[in-house]
């Protein structure tokens, strides 16, 4: 066995870092033509599940954008997508696995939406880390009074 005697353990990444990463890995997977997303649920330092915004499983993705073409601003109208967010699909595929997330850390490449904090909220999610912000007052309102740790990832 051979060790990398060059790696300085100085530039060894923060497990914060780490995560966000593996968010931006997952989120190119995404089909939205709008904005990809990752997110990743972690529990003790463990990755439990990943997700990506598009189209549900097995249908055809988006060809073209309906809110873009009906120039709806971003964060209105979520129900005029076929696509399903990142946060939850990372919930929905830890249940698939049957995988419990309560206590676990969100870490997502966006703020979380409304209808996604909500969810977060009775998944029982303790803390989000995520990288760009995305103005949803309602949101931050919710995962506020549920006294999720929020962090900015700078």
């Amino acid at each position: 066995m051979t060790t990398n005697s060059k790696r300085d353990p100085k530039k060894r990444p923060t497990a914060d870092e780490t995560f966000l990463d593996i968010c931006d890995v997952v989120r190119k997977r995404s089909t939205c033509l709008r904005r990809a997303v990752g997110a990743v649920l972690v529990k003790d330092g463990q990755v439990l599940a990943t997700g990506y915004n598009g189209a549900p499983r097995g249908l055809p993705h988006c060809k073209t954008c309906l809110r873009e073409e009906l120039k709806v601003p971003s964060g209105e109208r979520a129900e005029l997508c076929r696509g399903v967010h990142a946060e939850q699909n990372v919930i929905i595929q830890a249940a698939r696995h049957g995988v419990n997330i309560k206590d676990s850390t969100l870490f997502v490449t966006n703020f979380p939406c409304s209808i996604c904090a909500k969810m977060l909220i009775n998944a029982g999610i303790k803390k989000i880390v995520y990288r760009d912000h995305y103005t949803d007052e309602l949101s931050l309102k919710l995962l506020t009074e549920a006294d999720i740790e929020i962090v900015k990832y700078k």
